[in-house]
């Protein structure tokens, strides 16, 4: 990662691009409770209307499990890599998943516990994962970091941390090997990746994309990033993305 100084990106080449979306605070706004974010129809419209530019390019790479990628998505994106690329998804609809580390179980008690005793603490479990977040209680931050790192070390479990949560993850692939995957295959393969997101966990795609030949687009304040360019919000993705299919 270097400077934080980042410009806006130059408008999307739907001739050349892969195009990979991460979905919470990049092209679906940050809400209260992770269950409060919804379908959205222009969302939608917009995501099939890229996919068709794309010629099935387009990929969402998200902290999501798939079901709930889908269900905020409405099924417009195929390719995906979900729980931060532990589970993929290839653009003809094959799923891959990793087991399940069986340290999450144990973890997950141990995290509830945590939350039961400080208001304002969110748990969020999946399959493969668990996050807690601390966004309505953010004078929790060191505690909850802390906690969650000798709770990962103790059950053999990623620590992954995030914009204001500390997800305990089922050790594997991230979403740089999962953007990775998906351009070693048609319709990607040989094409320019792009990768769009505005958390911590984007920043392994940021690096594959660049490696790849590509680049990433920080979306959100400033701050040190492998991203090339930088959006404000997710209104400037979406209008972005827009401008990208006149």
């Amino acid at each position: 990662m270097d400077g934080t100084r980042r410009e806006r990106p130059p408008p999307l080449d739907v001739r050349e691009a892969a195009l990979f979306l991460d979905l919470d605070g990049t092209i679906a706004a940050i809400e209260p409770q992770p269950s409060d974010v919804g379908p959205l129809a222009s969302r939608t419209d917009l995501l099939l209307r890229l996919g068709e530019r794309l010629q099935g390019r387009l990929a969402v790479l998200t902290g999501r499990t798939l079901e709930e990628a889908d269900r905020i998505l409405e099924g417009s994106v195929t390719a995906a890599g979900a729980v931060h690329g532990l589970v993929r998804r290839d653009p003809a609809g094959v799923v891959d998943a990793s087991e399940p580390s069986p340290g999450i179980a144990a973890a997950r008690l141990a995290l509830q516990s945590l939350a039961d005793a400080r208001p304002g603490l969110v748990l969020e479990e999946k399959r493969h994962s668990l996050a807690l977040h601390y966004r309505h209680a953010a004078n929790s931050a060191e505690g909850v970091l802390d906690a969650t790192r000798r709770i990962a070390e103790a059950h053999g479990l990623t620590l992954q941390a995030g914009v204001m949560v500390s997800e305990l993850r089922t050790p594997g692939p991230n979403k740089g090997d999962a953007l990775r995957g998906l351009m070693g295959q048609p319709p990607f393969e040989g094409f320019v990746p792009v990768m769009v997101g505005d958390d911590l966990t984007d920043e392994a795609a940021f690096a594959a994309a660049a490696d790849l030949g590509g680049f990433g687009i920080l979306v959100g304040a400033a701050r040190p990033t492998a991203a090339r360019y930088r959006l404000e919000t997710v209104a400037a993705v979406l209008s972005w993305l827009s401008e990208g299919i006149p």
